[in-house]
């Protein structure tokens, strides 16, 4: 037995960890907590063969200043993965789209020095604030996924957005069903930056 375990190649067992770093969205506000969009992200990997643990990092109502201040705290797990989703409030309170670009910089600077691997989760401004700020807002994220050669998920709420059948009463956060719909759009993008399931 031990000799078998021996001759395994080390892939065979290893797990990669995965923190989800966000804000309600990652966190799961208003559902429960098996319906987390971490957790249901991390049954679906393993239901594909993958090995994986993902750590909720979501913290509702963050800002991406907020999620700048407390990015060294979740790097305490010492991550394989980052899916890095912030900036819906800075867009939902109108603040200006340069701080939310600055502080994503600086979080993507600080992951890919610490050769973390990134997907950057986008988001969509509405028109409620203008088409300028719309377009600054929306270029955020591809810019920075040039910028920093990251792979990009350009905008969470894909297929959910808008859809009463699939939002809670808010129409902000996606209900169980979203969740659903969103865990299947995106995990094919996470499972690109995975180490190919063994066996």
């Amino acid at each position: 037995m031990a000799i078998t375990l021996l001759l395994m190649p080390l892939s065979a067992w290893a797990t990669t960890r995965i923190v989800a770093f966000g804000d309600s969205l990652t966190a799961g506000y208003g559902v429960g907590p098996s319906d987390a969009f971490p957790v249901r992200l991390a049954e679906r990997l393993k239901a594909d063969g993958y090995a994986v643990e993902i750590d909720n990092a979501g913290v509702s109502g963050d800002t991406t200043a907020g999620g700048k201040a407390r990015l060294d705290w979740a790097l305490g797990s010492r991550p394989d993965l980052v899916l890095l989703e912030l900036g819906a409030n800075d867009m939902l309170r109108g603040l200006d789209p340069k701080q939310a670009r600055d502080n994503l910089d600086a979080m993507l600077a600080k992951l890919t020095a610490a050769k973390i691997k990134v997907l950057l989760i986008g988001m969509r401004a509405p028109n409620n604030w203008g088409a300028d700020y719309a377009r600054d807002f929306d270029a955020i994220y591809p810019d920075l996924a040039k910028k920093y050669g990251v792979p990009l998920y350009p905008f969470y709420l894909d297929g959910v957005a808008f859809d009463p059948a699939l939002n809670q009463p808010d129409m902000l956060h996606p209900n169980p069903a979203g969740v659903a719909v969103i865990v299947g759009r995106i995990a094919p993008a996470v499972e690109r930056l995975l180490p190919k399931p063994t066996g």
